[in-house]
């Protein structure tokens, strides 16, 4: 027999950023719970509203299941003496697992005796343990940010106000701070009223009548087909943004799309300025044309139905409109303010307590610029280009604009680098600069921007290593892990010939110059290495199996162009075959027999049988054009010239006995062993590698 389980918590307003989390942690509570509790269900769907969670159970069982447990207990030579009477391990056992040791019954695992004792648990009407399971699961949620209210000392994400309990029909009979369990929920605030839920099952379709929909897909559907239907009647493209999307979702109970305009006179303004705008203040969806051009329209989702909707929209426009004015006076502003008054203002605007001034950043991020374009041998135009847009690459940052609109840091240097007469490359290099500010975000398309922006991030990195703020768990307050991997994809979009240990040094260098560090240079250098590692490990183990990703990081992973090109050559290698399997286990009969070796040199005129003299020829025929494939980061060539050596290897085993009597001998061709397996480390520690 089973019934369904109802638990809705009716909450003042909640934020919409935390709803989702806290509709799944609720979800996740309740079905942990429910195991524990050796309680049988079916689905599990959870429901958030901004004024309500709730987790609806299919098929909850009306009693525990009965179990019979096992437990093993000490072995028998030390539960018993020598005349068979209980020890006291073998009594202490009893005692803990509250049974007699007359129950006691003895059992062989792996050819030793244990004593065992079976343990029968009956188990117990669901509906006796509903309400303290319930009152468990509410006081365990966490949140970003509770509340306390009234004289009650609890805390949660908002004041409760109602609590749906059913299990079926019947309540389940609890109090969380004055408030009773019942069967009456909430509708919507304005169109709703009480209902009444007769059976837990009913709980969507009762909301529904009082102008809820309280699941989270079925509202997310209807927004985005009413948008749809929007855009296609008024030939439209309405950008949707997820996180937007995400937000509005659990803004409204019942969501209605409509659209209002704004004056044409507002799109002098940059579209990223109106797009923000909208999107951040009001949690408005821009309207776009074809080429992608904002037109003078905004989407927004009214929590409510259809009714008066011209009303709504000329309420929105109005806000709208004071909203955009504002934007419009930042940006006049804003023109007035030259590029060298604002670079002065940077002075007085403190990046970090140790690490300097914002003023401080931009002239150890100028200096990392230069040396990094040196160190790649940049054109002069180019040079002169990377030097001026470290130059300036903040100054946006003391504007009105950016100071009202944060996330509008490189649009608005962009646009006012362009207005102020820089050159098209300094100008789109200070907005690249900041790129890619997320895992999903595009990376500079330009040469200079893609330089200082290694710069910009390169100096932040080094200067919180150079004070102990180094990433651990999940902690990470100034984005390093993100700014390192962004470093690295740069790195290979733009196929930089450069290692990760030179920019190191230069950053390192050029902090040691501007300020006194607290850390060594080779111990932040080390801290460095182990952390751009894994940045490395991480970016391989998106396309390549983790035994390839161990092989060539094994190897080394400073030049981020050969480990990757390395690495897919071995993939590749690896899919092609049981040939290439052959060819790797003649490479580790060589390494597992070079780890013999005293030193990595041969003499020629030790070389005694025709197979060793074939092999070290082999040896020596690939060793320069292998080393330079290396170099030039070919690893299909490299790894194809590495395989020629598979026939001498071969028949240098099956010919020769490498551990000879004559020391000298011997020693001679563990040596050319060692020798050409320190060559082939250079690409991969084959060794590594799983079949």
């Amino acid at each position: 027999m089973s019934k369904d389980l109802l638990f809705e918590i009716g909450l003042e307003e909640v934020p919409a950023r935390f709803l989702r989390a806290a509709m799944d942690q609720l979800k996740d509570k309740m079905v942990q719970w429910l195991e524990q509790s050796r309680l049988s269900h079916s689905d599990v769907q959870a429901y958030a509203t901004p004024r309500r969670l709730a987790v609806l159970i299919k098929d909850v069982a009306e009693k525990q299941d009965d179990v019979e447990e096992e437990v093993k207990g000490p072995s028998r030579k030390i539960a018993q003496d020598e005349n068979g009477n209980w020890s006291k391990a073998a009594l202490g056992f009893a005692r803990g697992q509250g049974v007699k040791p007359e129950q006691f019954t003895f059992k062989e695992l792996n050819g030793v005796e244990y004593i065992y004792v079976t343990k029968s648990s009956t188990g117990v009407e669901t509906s006796s343990i509903l309400a303290e399971g319930l009152l468990g699961i509410l006081s365990s949620m966490t949140f970003p940010k509770n509340m306390r209210w009234g004289s009650y000392d609890y805390k949660f994400v908002r004041p409760i106000r109602w609590i749906v309990a059913l299990f079926g029909s019947d309540v389940i009979d609890m109090e969380v701070t004055g408030v009773k369990s019942g069967n009456v929920t909430r509708g919507h605030r304005f169109l709703g009223t009480d209902a009444i839920v007769s059976e837990a099952s009913a709980y969507s379709e009762v909301l529904r009548a009082q102008h809820v929909i309280v699941d989270v897909k079925e509202r997310e559907n209807m927004i985005l087909e009413q948008i749809k239907g929007l855009a296609e009647e008024k030939s439209w493209k309405i950008a949707v943004k997820n996180d937007l999307l995400e937000e509005v979702l659990f803004l409204v109970e019942t969501p209605t799309v409509l659209f209002g305009t704004f004056d044409p006179s507002f799109l002098n303004i940059p579209q990223e300025v109106l797009i923000t705008s909208m999107r951040e203040h009001q949690r408005y969806f821009p309207v776009l044309d074809e080429q992608g051009r904002l037109l003078p329209f905004f989407v927004t989702v009214r929590n409510g139905d259809n009714t008066s909707l011209d009303v709504i929209a000329k309420g929105n426009e109005k806000v709208l409109r004071a909203r955009l004015s504002d934007a419009k006076f930042f940006y006049d502003e804003d023109q007035k303010l030259e590029i060298k008054d604002a670079l002065s203002k940077l002075e007085s605007v403190v990046f970090h307590e140790e690490l300097g001034t914002v003023g401080d950043k931009v002239r150890r991020i100028r200096k990392i610029a230069d040396r990094l374009g040196e160190a790649l041998q940049i054109s002069g135009t180019d040079q002169e280009s990377v030097s001026r847009a470290a130059d300036i690459c903040k100054f946006d940052l003391v504007t009105q604009m950016v100071y009202e609109f944060p996330e509008l840091q490189g649009v608005m240097g962009e646009d006012y680098a362009r207005k102020a007469g820089e050159n098209e490359a300094v100008a789109k290099a200070v907005f690249e600069h900041y790129q890619p500010r997320s895992a999903s975000d595009e990376l500079p398309s330009t040469g200079v921007g893609s330089i200082v922006s290694i710069a910009d991030k390169m100096d932040t990195i080094v200067g919180c290593f150079s004070i102990g703020i180094i990433p651990t768990g999940s902690q990470d307050p100034y984005a390093l892990r993100r700014q390192s991997q962004g470093i690295i994809q740069i790195l290979l979009s733009k196929q930089m010939p450069i290692t990760l240990s030179e920019i190191f040094n230069i950053a390192i260098d050029v902090h040691a110059q501007f300020r006194e560090m607290k850390r060594q240079g080779s111990e932040i250098r080390k801290d460095l290495e182990e952390f751009f590692g894994l940045r490395v490990k991480k970016l391989l183990s998106e396309n390549l199996r983790y035994d390839i990703v161990d092989a060539v990081i094994a190897a080394g992973f400073d030049d981020v162009l050969s480990v990757v090109s390395r690495g897919d050559s071995l993939m590749h290698a690896v899919n092609s075959g049981e040939d290439f399997k052959t060819t790797v286990e003649s490479f580790n009969r060589v390494s597992n027999l070079a780890a013999k070796a005293s030193k990595a040199a041969v003499s020629e005129s030790l070389l005694q049988e025709a197979a060793e003299k074939e092999l070290y020829a082999a040896w020596l025929e690939v060793q320069k054009p292998y080393r330079t494939a290396l170099e030039e980061r070919d690893g299909m060539k490299a790894l194809e010239l590495l395989g020629q050596l598979k026939a001498a290897i071969t028949n240098f085993f099956d010919s020769v006995m490498v551990m000879a009597e004559d020391e000298k001998i011997r020693g001679n061709r563990l040596g050319m062993l060692a020798q050409i397996d320190q060559g082939m480390k250079q690409f991969a520690d084959f060794n590594k590698l799983v079949w």
